[in-house]
């Protein structure tokens, strides 16, 4: 006889908390009592702000067309894809656009080829080939199959050269593929200060999930991607808790492990039982202060920091001559990313459309006020702000820690703290997107199920590939 669902109770409601609770309610049933804590809006890092009455997403802004899970929620839920408007790109140096890109697709192919050689095919060939083998999650995932660690699932995915690509630098392993320096340097260096704001010394592993987001088509939700997270909420009937969690104690009880989660929320201070926990915030000593008590050996502190970013919403007019136009109507691009220099200030910047857009939506034209997003390690000054606009109405600014320092990675956070105790946001160190968050999600779901039916043949398995294909 199957044991009944557990009561269990998810820490977070961003992405990772509100999908972990629509899978364990797919794999425990509708009666599973869920219950989610979180002390700040529902939708975590997928967050938005207002300017002139109209909402645009301050972060977490598209979504990769592989990226499965994501497609699956947008379909459950009945959002639908953003209308597109088509933007160009380009690289700056802090003196000059190093590549730019228009409007003819031959043209931008002879271009990267005239600057950099077989460069950016070989760079395409190296990401497909770790998206190919990254995207047999979802066939291991449909068959029930999960993995009790990073090493595990990345092994059973991609074999010793995932694991490897967690332990070198994106620049090295470039390299060794025969991508040049000068590409590195320009190309790749300013597509991971745009996504993480860190260096081509990120591992290669997140350097690759970056690099397919950066060359393949994205997407996001009609009236934001945070929807994704409130909907799944609403689907799951989950009892949304507004309290912070400030730690958890280990208590037993017929022989099982008991977890109370102690919280504080605008009524006070209160705690609750629940036999299954998914933490789905950072636990790094840098982002909480969460303890643990009576666990034998105690959890410890994880190693790691965060890599600080800031989101600057600016609305204003852009000061085109910094970037050598000095007639702001000839201005043609939409996103402008930057190389790793010592004097730039900002990291990259984009002219961003509201999370609804009409049929007769249009971009601002380069001399109109736009709305611009500007994303920085620090906070910008007055200066700098002048520097790149020569008027404004507002600036609107979060500063959030967005990313883990992947440079100072020594080992990767575990997935299974306790019997029944899980911790989700560890992926993030293998790699940081939506997708990586909802994989995990359903794996922790999966590895839930599976630990508290003791199915264990459905965890870890070895030779996976050959099993779902018997399977088939």
């Amino acid at each position: 006889r199957p044991r009944p669902s557990p009561p269990a109770a998810v820490v977070g409601a961003g992405l990772g908390g509100s999908a972990v609770a629509y899978f364990l309610q797919q794999h425990f049933g509708p009666q599973v009592q869920l219950d989610v804590f979180e002390p700040a809006g529902v939708g975590g890092r997928l967050a938005t702000v207002t300017v002139n009455k109209q909402q645009y997403e301050s972060r977490g802004a598209s979504i990769h067309a592989l990226s499965l899970h994501m497609q699956d929620f947008v379909k459950i839920l009945g959002l639908k894809h953003r209308r597109e408007v088509a933007g160009k790109s380009a690289i700056f140096s802090g003196e000059h656009f190093v590549l730019e890109e228009t409007d003819w697709y031959l043209l931008n192919l002879f271009r990267l080829w005239w600057h950099y050689g077989i460069s950016f095919l070989r760079l395409q060939m190296w990401v497909e080939e770790v998206m190919e083998k990254f995207m047999r999650i979802y066939k291991y995932q449909a068959h029930g199959y999960a993995f009790s660690s990073l090493e595990e699932m990345l092994h059973s995915l991609g074999g010793d050269t995932f694991i490897n690509m967690t332990r070198r630098s994106v620049a090295e392993s470039l390299l060794e593929v025969g991508v040049t320096q000068r590409f590195v340097d320009d190309v790749i260096a300013a597509v991971l200060r745009s996504s993480y704001g860190q260096s081509v010394l990120v591992p290669a592993f997140a350097g690759a999930m970056s690099l397919a987001g950066a060359q393949g088509s994205t997407w996001a939700v009609e009236g934001g991607n945070k929807l994704v997270c409130s909907g799944l909420l609403k689907l799951t009937k989950a009892n949304v808790i507004p309290a912070r969690v400030t730690g958890i104690s280990l208590h037993s009880s017929e022989g099982r492990a008991l977890y109370q989660v102690h919280y504080e929320g605008s009524e006070g201070q209160g705690s609750t039982f629940y036999d299954m926990v998914v933490v789905t915030t950072p636990l790094h000593p840098s982002r909480s202060n969460f303890t643990f008590k009576n666990f034998e050996p105690p959890i410890a502190d994880f190693p790691g920091a965060f890599q600080p970013s800031v989101t600057s919403v600016v609305h204003g007019y852009l000061n085109s001559s910094y970037f050598g136009f000095p007639d702001p109507k000839l201005f043609p691009f939409a996103s402008i990313l930057t190389t790793d220099t010592p004097d730039l200030f900002f990291n990259a910047m984009d002219n961003i459309c509201p999370v609804n857009i009409s049929a007769a939506f249009r971009r601002k034209q380069p001399q109109e006020a736009a709305v611009w997003r500007v994303l920085s390690q620090q906070p910008l000054d007055k200066q700098q702000l002048k520097t790149l606009f020569r008027s404004y109405y507002s600036v609107q600014v979060t500063e959030w820690q967005a990313y883990p320092r992947y440079d100072a990675a020594k080992s990767l956070p575990p997935i299974v703290l306790h019997e029944n105790l899980f911790y989700l946001s560890s992926v993030e160190w293998v790699a940081s997107s939506m997708e990586m968050i909802a994989v995990a999600a359903k794996n922790v779901a999966l590895l839930a199920y599976n630990r508290w039916h003791q199915d264990l043949e459905k965890i870890d398995q070895k030779d996976l590939m050959h099993k779902v294909k018997t399977e088939l």
